[in-house]
Formats: C-alpha cells, sequence, structure tokens
C-alpha cells in the first residue's frame, strides 16, 4: 500500500534513507529536515510496516524532483520502488507539471520506469542546492533523469487505458 508519510514515519524514513547514505548512494537527511518535509513524502506499507519511501519536491509550477528514494533492505525487487515512482508521478500529473527528474545512481530503474536521460546542465541551478553539501560534489557519479508529463497527458488524451496500466 502506498499513502502519504505521517509524523511518526519520520524516524523509519531517516533510518532507510541513511543506511544508503551510508553507502554513499543517497544524501543523508536529518530528522529536522525529514520532519519539515514529510509533507513531501509518500511511503509503501506492508503488513503494517514502512517498506519504501520517495519525496516529490516541488521547484516551480513545472517541475519537480523524485528524491530519498529507496527500499528498506531485504525488501528489494519486490516491485515497491517503482510503485513508489508511479505515485509521485501520478501526483505531478494531478498538480499539473510538465517535468518531473531525478538525479540517481540507478539510472536502469530510471529508465524501466519511462524517464529518459538527460544532461545536468539542462537543469534549472536551483536544484543543486542540496549538491552543495554532498561529499561527491566535484566529482558526481549521478545521471539525471527525465519524466515528461506532457507527452504523458498528449497520450492519455489518445489512449486512457494505457495510462492507467503505467500508473497503476
Amino acid at each position: 500500500m502506498i499513502r502519504k508519510a505521517e509524523l511518526e514515519d519520520v524516524p523509519v524514513l531517516a533510518e532507510m534513507i541513511n543506511h544508503y547514505a551510508r553507502e554513499r548512494i543517497l544524501l543523508p537527511r536529518s530528522l529536522p529536515e525529514l520532519y519539515e518535509c514529510v509533507r513531501e513524502f509518500v511511503v509503501a506499507e506492508k503488513d503494517g510496516v514502512v517498506v519504501g519511501c520517495a519525496a516529490l519536491k516541488f521547484y516551480n509550477a513545472d517541475l519537480g524532483e523524485i528524491r530519498s528514494l529507496c527500499v528498506a533492505p531485504g525488501a528489494n525487487h519486490h516491485g515497491i520502488g517503482r510503485a513508489l515512482v508511479e505515485d509521485l508521478i501520478a501526483e505531478a500529473s494531478h498538480r499539473r507539471l510538465k517535468t518531473v527528474f531525478a538525479l540517481t545512481m540507478a539510472p536502469a530503474f530510471f529508465q524501466k520506469c519511462g524517464f529518459r536521460e538527460t544532461v545536468r546542465e539542462r537543469l534549472p541551478q536551483k536544484v543543486w542546492r542540496d549538491c552543495l553539501r554532498c561529499e561527491k560534489y566535484f566529482c558526481c557519479d549521478e545521471k539525471a533523469f527525465v519524466f515528461d508529463l506532457v507527452r504523458l497527458s498528449a497520450n492519455e488524451a489518445e489512449a486512457p487505458a494505457e495510462r492507467s496500466e503505467v500508473l497503476a
């Protein structure tokens, strides 16, 4: 089940995100920072236990970022990450964003989710704010991927059943 994150989820989110931050896969997030942005998060829950999370950060009326996407260790490869991404894409579409992007070290995953690779320099400067505090700032190995919601909306008008399969 995918649902909006609640305040009581924050310690679990911090534990999951910072597990991957220690492996240098995600940026670390502090508890105060997560409490401030908890409304951006959705969580995947199985049998009452949070097993994944992701956030959708808005930069302007057209652009959002999927960030802090992770699945609890041991819960990988069950479609949880994809379900989280699809939920956030549906939210972005509902809010009429034009583009969603992700900076990632898992390019194949985002390609499977319908994102396409782009050059990082095409993203607005303000998206780099979090990068300034990353230890890999000068030697970043993340790839930039975008999901074109305008194209999705155009295809939706032509084939509404197709979209429900993509975002279900």
